[in-house]
């Protein structure tokens, strides 16, 4: 089995191009920096994920992602390789999305805009949502996010 599942901001906005033939698709190029649960000193605090997306994942992409963005994205990973200008030959590792989720609200993801998307989380939490129906849980303070099995 082959699936990915990411959660992760834009780094830049998605490259969208569309194929040539009879039916263009498009296909958006983007990296997702995914932060890492545990970090060593002198560690890397993030991955950065190279992915693509076809077809409506790709023109959703185009029309409403932008870097920041915080998103789940669903797929596979897709190995491959070519040949540069320079003769030599390069591997190439992907995640192809089949699916992308917004991971924060549309306030949440204005108000992280601001920031300077160096992939840190806000040093204060945001106040718990006030609306009734939002899609999101007030999660009591103190609950130890490490689970079991770690």
């Amino acid at each position: 089995m082959n699936k990915v599942i990411l959660m992760g901001r834009l780094t830049r906005d998605p490259e969208v191009r569309y194929s040539q033939g009879e039916s263009a698709t498009a296909i958006a190029r983007f990296s997702l920096a995914v932060d890492r649960r545990f970090k060593r000193q002198g560690e890397a605090d993030a991955d950065f994920i190279n992915c693509v997306s076809f077809g409506k994942t790709a023109e959703f992409a185009e029309r409403y992602l932008k870097q920041g963005t915080k998103v789940v994205a669903c797929g596979r990973i897709q190995t491959g390789s070519y040949t540069n200008k320079e003769g030599q030959k390069v591997y190439t590792t992907d995640v192809v999305v089949e699916e992308v989720e917004f991971a924060e609200s549309k306030a949440a993801s204005e108000r992280n805009s601001g920031m300077d998307h160096g992939f840190q989380q806000p040093a204060s939490r945001p106040a718990p949502s006030q609306a009734a129906g939002d899609g999101f849980m007030d999660i009591p303070d103190g609950i130890d996010e490490e689970l079991p099995f770690n």
